[in-house]
């Protein structure tokens, strides 16, 4: 991984998972476990992996049985952002049946979904490397999610882009032809954002791209060029900012666009795609 895997803060992980529970026990709880299983029946269930994969999620499943059931026991045999195989056991469970078959759906769904992220992500940061090139995320994420799918992104070897739009500056098409232009843009952000904040610029064009670095910016976004020009875009900058790579990234083409030159590669199918891995809680 290009930095130190970063837990999400229990803080923020529990309102989250807390909401998910809440969505799922509704008024009256678990009513078929709490019929079938009496109150004092013990059990010990592993969660395990049915596909291979890149684990994330396992701070969330922890989270969600110690919420329900503080009694519950939780013991992690795997790390998040570890490799797994069909048939790994990533957590083991013990306490009352009644409290870990409550929280068993909302503790899957977390470790399923962002396992899915963390693998799309180490497939391309796997696919890039020897190159210079970064894998970075979007904003494309699942409402109420982020913090945790950026993690997972994290998890899969990727680093994550601004997490929101108030920590750093995207100067958009849009916000270009609502300003009139790139300089008008750029020079209006400059008058009022902050020293520690970067300040990015996409743009389309080689002219645009000599615009946005004359103008001094962090980063330009090269939005869907196409190789050749992706690669004149880089002798251009000549390390003046660095570059982003966004547009048609896929496993087929990321490799093409890492060996361009550019310092960061983005992808939104990474979190708004990103096929859930099996996982199961056997008792």
């Amino acid at each position: 991984m290009p930095f130190p895997l970063r837990t999400p803060s229990f803080l923020l992980v529990e309102p989250i998972v807390r909401r998910a529970l809440d969505e799922d026990l509704g008024r009256a709880g678990d009513i078929t476990s709490d019929l079938v299983l009496p109150a004092g029946q013990r059990a010990t269930a592993r969660l395990v992996a049915r596909k291979p994969g890149t684990i994330a999620g396992l701070n969330a499943a922890e989270a969600a049985f110690h919420i329900l059931d503080g009694s519950v026991k939780v013991t992690l045999e795997l790390r998040d952002g570890s490799p797994v195989e069909t048939g790994s056991t990533l957590l083991l469970v013990q306490g009352a049946a009644r409290s870990i078959l409550a929280a068993e759906r909302v503790a899957l769904n977390f470790v399923g979904r962002l396992s899915g992220v963390a693998t799309a992500t180490r497939a391309l940061v796997d696919a890039v490397k020897g190159t210079k090139a970064q894998i970075v995320c979007t904003r494309k994420t699942t409402p109420g999610l982020r913090i945790l799918e950026k993690y997972a992104v994290r998890c899969g070897g990727g680093v994550n882009h601004r997490f929101g739009l108030d920590d750093a500056v995207l100067i958009k098409d849009n916000h270009i032809v609502a300003a009139g232009g790139i300089k008008n843009a750029v020079e209006r952000v400059y008058s009022g954002v902050g020293h520690m904040v970067k300040v990015e610029v996409e743009v389309d064009t080689l002219d645009d791209l000599k615009e946005a670095l004359r103008l001094g910016v962090d980063t330009v976004l090269l939005d869907n060029m196409p190789i050749d020009q992706m690669k004149e875009a880089v002798e251009i900058a000549a390390g003046r900012a660095a570059l982003e790579a966004s547009g048609n990234v896929t496993l087929q083409t990321v490799r093409a666009i890492a060996e361009t030159g550019v310092d960061y590669i983005s992808s939104g199918a990474i979190t708004h795609s990103a096929a859930s891995l099996d996982v199961a809680l056997d008792f």
